[in-house]
């Protein structure tokens, strides 16, 4: 199937809106004092490039995805507050329309863990079981994934950005 730009666009308009809804719900407290923690994802591809006999590749905006095509989601996570905000906890789904590509989440000095159970539970890949019909378990998949969560193992300083990323195939 071929999504066309207004397709696309539109789903990551919506993603990208419930993403931060649900980070201003889950960040208000008891007092409606809300989360200084904003998330902003940047949806790109890699467009192969040949530059002095070299062969490159540089990242544009996933205007244009077919079933396939590899997207890589890089998530701003900024403390817009003076203060600082210790360990900050980044959870991010993937889009229905997407399978996570494996050992493709990063964050620099963050622990990673995944969800099968849309985000009820999280851990380790080796940690994951899905239930089978009959109740046996199976070791989770990467294309079981619905969600990430990064936990940054150190402060987010008051003003600035953090970055994780990670890799998913339009199905």
């Amino acid at each position: 199937m071929r999504y066309t730009d207004n397709m696309y666009r539109s789903a990551c308009h919506l993603a990208c809106g419930l993403l931060l809804g649900v980070a201003v719900l889950l960040g208000a407290s008891a007092e409606g004092v809300s989360d200084p923690i904003t998330i902003k994802a940047i949806v790109e591809v890699e467009q192969p490039n040949q530059s002095h006999a070299r062969d490159t590749a540089k990242l544009i905006s996933a205007d244009r995805v077919v079933s396939g095509d590899t997207v890589i989601y890089t998530l701003e996570v900024r403390n817009t507050a003076s203060s600082s905000v210790p360990r900050p906890t980044v959870t991010y789904a993937i889009p229905a329309h997407m399978t996570y590509t494996p050992e493709s989440a990063v964050g620099p000095g963050a622990d990673v863990t995944f969800s099968v159970d849309a985000g009820r539970s999280f851990a380790t890949p080796e940690n994951l079981y899905i239930a089978e019909p009959g109740g046996l378990q199976r070791a989770a998949a990467a294309a079981d994934y619905t969600d990430i969560r990064w936990q940054l193992k150190n402060t987010l300083k008051g003003n600035s950005v953090a970055f994780v990323r990670f890799r998913a195939r339009m199905k």
